[in-house]
């Protein structure tokens, strides 16, 4: 077992948090497949960059919010992204991963891609970092909802966005009020409820959750930036169990905090090194999975995903990091309709890999 994970466990342990010290110091190891290729007949002018987002839907599609770039995006210290170059791009395969289409092409609020969800109704959303925008596409890829709104120029660290020829598609369906202060600042993930209340993490800078009805309309934020209960540093992803509770991937404070439907604080689990992005599964039993994403710029170390009952308890492990098959370079977006077959999508490695878990057979 590594130290620094084990380091977490016995602190876990001390706290009362996700099971007894025996339990958390024998996790299991979970034997799994990779699928090669998982991506075909992609178009001869289109790739996937830095697989940010993925995510499929009740017939078995594959979403990838991917961040591409393009020859007008120009690196260096600072990052400029201009609306409509394509440096995000959401791309749907078929069930055996065949290429089918690109969504929302040239969409206004496509800039930097984050995270892209599937809800209950087969909906997909994207979350923009850049362009500060959670849009809501229906099934046929129309635009339907648009929360947030991206501002004509704001600078911000290691981004500076200007409005260019970017183009928006007009929504066929309400668009969103926004928040307090009238937008998102680099937002990370979206979920929701049963009732189809809508929960956002607006996660790089504002380290807040903000909750809407199924409408769109605005209903309440709680969080602010901190180590206490309650508070985050970079609120990464977030998901909701069949009982309307929430769950943050507080990444940069290294644990997942749970919260009820009206943002009452209820545990956080610390057993699982940096949490980058989380999962929860359907079905009558729902199992969490948290990824301990590595640093894009140190790809060789951690990187395994975890499992976890809803309680915190870690059922067992896989993975590490690397850029072999098997082998993890900061999973950014994990996709678990089915418990034991995964997928995720990849920065460093430029990729999706197709996981096949044998819990079965762990040690």
């Amino acid at each position: 077992m590594r130290r620094s994970v084990q380091r977490v466990l016995i602190l876990a342990a001390v706290l009362g948090i996700g099971g007894s010290v025996g339990a958390q110091l024998r996790i299991a190891d979970i034997p799994y497949d990779s699928a090669a290729d998982v991506l075909q007949g992609l178009p001869d002018d289109v790739y996937i960059g830095e697989a940010a987002g993925v995510a499929t839907n009740s017939q078995g599609h594959l979403f990838v919010y991917t961040r591409t770039g393009s020859p007008q995006l120009t690196l260096g210290t600072e990052r400029n992204f201009h609306r409509g170059n394509g440096a995000a791009r959401l791309f749907e395969f078929g069930p055996t991963g065949k290429y089918m289409r690109e969504i929302g092409q040239g969409l206004y609020g496509f800039v930097f891609a984050h995270t892209v969800r599937v809800d209950p109704q087969d909906n997909i959303w994207t979350v923009d970092e850049g362009s500060g925008t959670i849009v809501k596409f229906n099934p046929q890829g129309q635009v339907q909802m648009v929360l947030g709104r991206a501002p004509e120029y704001l600078p911000m660290p290691n981004f500076e966005r200007a409005n260019s020829m970017g183009t928006i598609a007009k929504p066929t369906g309400p668009v969103g009020i926004g928040v307090e202060g009238d937008e998102f600042d680099r937002p990370t993930d979206v979920t929701w409820d049963k009732q189809g209340n809508i929960f956002i993490a607006d996660g790089h800078v504002n380290s807040r959750i903000a909750k809407f009805d199924a409408n769109g309309r605005f209903v309440k934020s709680w969080g602010s930036q901190g180590t206490a209960p309650g508070q985050f540093n970079v609120p990464h992803s977030l998901v909701a169990d069949a009982q309307g509770n929430v769950y943050v991937a507080d990444r940069d404070n290294r644990r997942i905090q749970v919260f009820d439907n009206n943002g009452t604080f209820k545990a956080q689990f610390i057993n699982v090194a940096t949490p980058w992005t989380l999962c929860i599964t359907p079905g009558p039993h729902q199992y969490l999975y948290s990824s301990n994403s590595n640093d894009p710029r140190e790809f060789d170390k951690d990187g395994e995903i975890y499992k976890m009952e809803l309680d915190g308890r870690v059922i067992g492990r896989f993975g590490r990091a690397g850029r072999l098959m098997k082998e993890f370079s900061t999973v950014h977006g994990i996709d678990c309709r089915n418990e034991n077959e995964l997928y995720v999508g990849e920065l460093t490695s430029w990729r999706v890999q197709k996981l096949t878990l044998r819990p079965n057979q762990a040690k």
